[in-house]
């Protein structure tokens, strides 16, 4: 049944060619002064010359006849005009030079400006804007549409009004999807490394080396490296899904699994977008009170670290209030050159100090027994990226070859994060905090100002992290109202994005007294889901076919959904006993 429309649509495009053998050419089935849409100048010049075919004899009696060819037409130049104002060219002419048939038809002359002008912006802000495109590929985050419908609900109310008008058949540039990188493609081999090395270099690996601490430094480093190559099997297994059903990781779970799964995997995508930025706010105000207790003098108490995750609210709350994130784009890259800043840091000095004392610390413990469930919840959160490889992938222009992309960063990401958990707990031992940077000799203003620089650049990425989680929850209550034009609807998803920011807030205040345990139970409990479970559960469903890739779609299952409810449950046991 499913296939019905399509087959229809054939057998009438097969009919509509046999009638036009019967049809006298020189008349056409429009009315007088509205020729249609030609889709070449060939076409134009015929329409132009033809005549309406009322002025027939009888021409009441045919005009149906008339009135399906033309019908054919229309519909085969649908498509096409939806996008273009005109046909492309294939002689190396000038693309928005229209000729002059079309210009003269409604709306040409008006129509031929914005094109011309939509070309001349699209080539300067393609060549300004690679890193705001990243911060775009949040706006489709693990593939969904998440971009803000403020723009979106006015460009169908003014295509629905021009649609009105009998003398309106097509919009002037057609309907605007978006401006993401996704729609253009064209993103080269070399700078999808670089914007895969983005999505998962993070607050992440700040964490890694109390990880280290927590499973001894042998058990940490195989965590690390097995992680990586469960991660790399399970984004090759949702890559797969997404070849053979396209669309996001919502829609692909919706195509396999039905609506109720499209729903879980985004309630876990928001849960887990929560979590990373509950996690960044205690990251930052724990670094502050450090920062603070080292530059302030010893008969001045520094303010808490409650009072800092407040603090920090106040400059969240407008930040989230940003509707479009490529504003946030100037904040964003500083916070990568900070994160840059602090990583360059660390390697040095640990080294160095390795260098020195001619090894590394003699507290250091190969495993331990106790803590080591904390490295498994750890070294997941950090690797959690799923949510970027899918719009990476649509934004390349050759997405055949983003496997082997994926492999190599994952591969040189494994060695990075792998090296500063090793390096930073071999040279402090057992004296390795959840914070490393306040490891550093804290009487080192340069270690003041990486310490103080790296927190504020995990502040001003907050907000990029929460957009996601934002959208989705604006998603399920507003669907598709918009604030454009209603400012009672844009005030009621201010109130609730407030309130969503305030909520992180009390969450990180419960959780700030046991950062590496919160990042845990975080990896645990939400990354586990959607990073192994979900991706075996839709390969087995939609995808395997021997059994030999459903048992190991199984396994996979069975092992993420054990390793999911054990480590979640020692986490809360630990966190409990202080």
């Amino acid at each position: 049944m499913a296939d019905t429309p399509t087959k229809d649509t054939e057998q009438e495009a097969r009919d509509a060619e046999i009638l036009a053998r019967h049809l006298d050419p020189a008349y056409h089935g429009e009315f007088d002064g509205a020729p249609g849409s030609p889709g070449s100048e060939a076409d134009a010049k015929t329409q132009l010359a033809q005549e309406s075919s009322l002025r027939l004899q009888g021409g009441d009696v045919h005009r149906d006849l008339y009135r399906i060819e033309a019908r054919s037409k229309r519909a085969r130049l649908h498509q096409r005009a939806a996008t273009f104002a005109f046909a492309p060219r294939t002689d190396g002419s000038n693309p928005v030079q229209a000729p002059v048939e079309e210009q003269r038809a409604p709306g040409g002359f008006r129509r031929q400006f914005l094109q011309r002008q939509h070309s001349r912006l699209n080539s300067v802000t393609f060549a300004a804007s690679n890193f705001v495109e990243f911060l775009d590929l949040y706006g489709s985050f693990a593939g969904e549409d998440l971009a803000e419908s403020e723009d979106e609900s006015a460009l169908e109310t003014d295509e629905e009004e021009a649609g009105d008008r009998p003398d309106e058949r097509r919009p002037l540039l057609g309907r605007r999807k978006s401006s993401r990188v996704k729609a253009k493609g064209d993103a080269s081999i070399v700078k999808s490394f670089f914007t895969l090395l983005k999505a998962f270099i993070g607050t992440g690996i700040m964490f890694l080396p109390k990880a280290f601490k927590n499973g001894g430094i042998l058990f940490s480093s195989i965590v690390l490296v097995t992680v990586s190559l469960v991660s790399c099997l399970c984004f090759h297994l949702l890559l797969q899904c997404r070849k053979r059903y396209g669309g996001g990781y919502g829609d692909i779970g919706e195509a396999i699994g039905g609506k109720k799964f499209r729903k879980l995997v985004l309630v876990s995508i928001a849960i887990s977008q929560i979590g990373f930025v509950c996690a960044g706010i205690i990251f930052v105000a724990e670094n502050l009170f450090s920062f603070l207790d080292a530059v302030t003098p010893k008969d001045t108490t520094p303010l808490s670290t409650t009072a800092l995750i407040a603090l920090q609210l106040t400059t969240l709350i407008p930040l989230a209030l940003i509707r479009n994130i490529s504003k946030l784009g100037p904040a964003a890259l500083l916070a990568d050159v900070f994160i840059l800043i602090g990583l360059t840091y660390i390697y040095w000095y640990d080294i160095s100090y390795i260098a020195t004392e001619g090894g590394l610390s003699k507290t250091i413990e190969l495993f331990n027994p106790r803590d080591f469930t904390l490295t498994v919840g750890s070294a997941i959160f950090t690797f959690e990226g799923i949510g970027l490889i899918l719009p990476i992938q649509s934004s390349m222009r050759q997405p055949e070859k983003f496997d082997r992309l994926l492999y190599l960063v994952m591969a040189i990401i494994t060695v990075i994060f792998t090296s500063v958990g090793f390096l930073c707990y071999g040279t402090f031992g057992e004296r390795t905090s959840t914070e490393i940077i306040s490891n550093f000799p804290q009487s080192s203003k340069l270690v003041n100002a990486v310490q103080f620089l790296y927190a504020l650049a995990v502040l001003v990425g907050t907000p990029v992290q929460l957009f996601p989680a934002l959208r989705i929850i604006e998603g399920k209550l507003f669907g598709r109202l918009s604030g454009k034009r209603d400012s009672w609807t844009k005030w009621k998803k201010n109130a609730l994005r407030t309130v969503i920011v305030l909520l992180c807030g009390v969450i990180a205040g419960a959780g700030a007294n046991d950062l590496d345990k919160f990042v845990a139970l975080i990896g645990s409990f939400a990354c586990v889901p959607l990073v192994y479970i979900y991706p075996a559960f839709l390969h087995y469903k939609g995808v395997a076919e021997t059994r030999v890739e459903k048992g190991g779609d199984l396994l996979l299952m069975v092992v993420g959904l054990g390793a999911m409810v054990y480590t979640t449950a020692i986490t809360l046991v630990r966190w409990s006993e202080g």
